[in-house]
């Protein structure tokens, strides 16, 4: 099914000399999230901000612990929502991942762009000048377009999970397994070499005249990791035990 796109196609050459904050993967309302103690910090960059991305899988709605797709669609909104009044003067891009891409919350998305001029959305990716940032769910096989709107469609991605798998991925986290994951199951090279092969298809590979990837989903910290001559950055995810930072972009030259 096709998304509304914002922001996609030709590089936005108006935007030079940009100061742009990339984060991903907060996952809002799960358990395992530490993400509330940066909010005051996105709010701070996005405050002194022209451009403010949010990566996908800023929510959660697989392991909310809300524990109801309306709740956590309510609390997702209001969130945002403050986020978006708290800069006014910032525009914030909000890109969707595998665990908030629902279309539920693209009936928000859509209402809430409607309402703040500084609010735009996309399904998949964002362009800016040199820079693309994506969720980065295209590293998890060698995907195509068509695959990866396949995937973002599963429900499983967007059910509740119940209080049993909770607890169960609680002694996960606890374990500290979750944190050796990331790096066996996404090598620095492939990951870029998946990511960049699918931006090839998308038209913003490198010959377009991109230098920069921005990515999420894999929460494993990339800073500057060249492949192909293209710099890839990843900021981490805001999970117990797992490394975080809010990433400054480099949108425009």
């Amino acid at each position: 099914m096709e998304k509304r796109r914002t922001d996609r196609g030709k590089p936005n050459r108006s935007m030079s000399k940009n100061r742009t904050y990339f984060v991903s993967d907060l996952h809002m309302f799960a358990r395992r999230s530490t993400a509330e103690q940066h909010v005051g910090e996105i709010q701070k960059r996005a405050r002194r901000a022209e451009n403010f991305v949010l990566g996908g899988d800023i929510f959660d709605f697989r392991w909310s612990t809300l524990q109801c797709t309306n709740r956590t669609l309510d609390a997702a909104t209001d969130w945002l929502d403050s986020l978006v009044r708290s800069a006014p003067d910032c525009k914030f891009h909000f890109l969707m991942g595998n665990h908030d891409h629902h279309d539920l919350m693209i009936k928000r998305l859509e209402s809430l762009s409607g309402v703040h001029h500084n609010l735009s959305w996309d399904p998949y990716l964002l362009r800016l000048c040199e820079s693309v940032f994506l969720h980065g769910d295209a590293a998890d096989v060698d995907a195509t377009h068509q695959r990866l709107v396949q995937s973002r469609e599963n429900p499983r991605h967007h059910h509740p999970r119940g209080q049993t798998a909770s607890t169960a991925y609680e002694v996960v986290l606890r374990t500290g397994i979750h944190r050796s994951v990331p790096v066996v199951a996404y090598p620095k090279r492939r990951t870029a070499k998946r990511l960049l092969r699918y931006l090839n298809e998308v038209g913003h590979g490198k010959e377009s005249g991109v230098r920069h990837v921005y990515f999420g989903h894999t929460h494993r910290p990339l800073d500057a990791y060249r492949h192909d001559g293209i710099e890839f950055h990843n900021g981490g995810a805001p999970i117990r035990g797992v490394p975080f930072r809010i990433v400054s972009a480099k949108s425009a030259r």
